[in-house]
């Protein structure tokens, strides 16, 4: 399997999305992030904020989905496969709110390599709140701490993106990789 895992993450309001849509529109094969499904389905349930309500079991049904996100680029052999967030986001944002996890959680990091992570800096410029986004920007940057640090304990070295319209960005990723 020659199937490249490439992790797109960044604390939120950064513009991965954007990316992750440009990149579909370039016809690359993309993992689109889940929480705001996972967000949605809550709601539907009448829990408004289930990462604020039941953060672990947010994290819980976040950590399947990646998983099986994870082993469904193995569809995609000889291909290189962008991830809106990984694995190791969960674990920065439970560190993040200060919460505990089970050791499951830190052998799905192990278990799970990707072979490039980008990260996105918190932008001021383009950050707006939304109804699945609760966090203001100082939160935000305290995120983008959080998911530096986590990201670096298992040994991945981050690749900045500099801030710049969505097109020059995503051409900044595939140039890097090659592609």
């Amino acid at each position: 399997m020659n199937t490249k895992r490439i992790v797109i993450t960044g604390g939120p309001g950064t513009g991965k999305s954007s990316i992750i849509n440009d990149l579909i529109k370039r016809d690359f094969i993309c993992l689109e992030e889940i929480s705001r499904q996972v967000t949605i389905e809550a709601k539907k349930d009448g829990i408004d904020q289930l990462f604020l309500t039941n953060p672990l079991l947010f994290s819980e049904l976040l950590l399947k989905g990646r998983q099986k996100q994870f082993t469904e680029a193995n569809n995609f052999e000889n291909k290189t496969v962008f991830f809106d967030r990984g694995i190791p986001d969960i674990l920065a944002y439970m560190d993040y709110i200060g919460d505990t996890y089970p050791q499951s959680f830190i052998d799905a990091c192990n278990d799970a390599v990707y072979d490039a992570v980008f990260i996105l800096k918190p932008w001021k410029e383009i950050y707006t709140s939304d109804s699945e986004r609760y966090e203001n920007f100082d939160q935000a940057l305290q995120i983008h701490d959080n998911l530096v640090n986590t990201y670096k304990q298992y040994n991945y070295t981050l690749i900045d993106v500099p801030f710049d319209t969505v097109e020059n960005r995503t051409n900044f990723i595939l140039k890097v990789l090659g592609v």
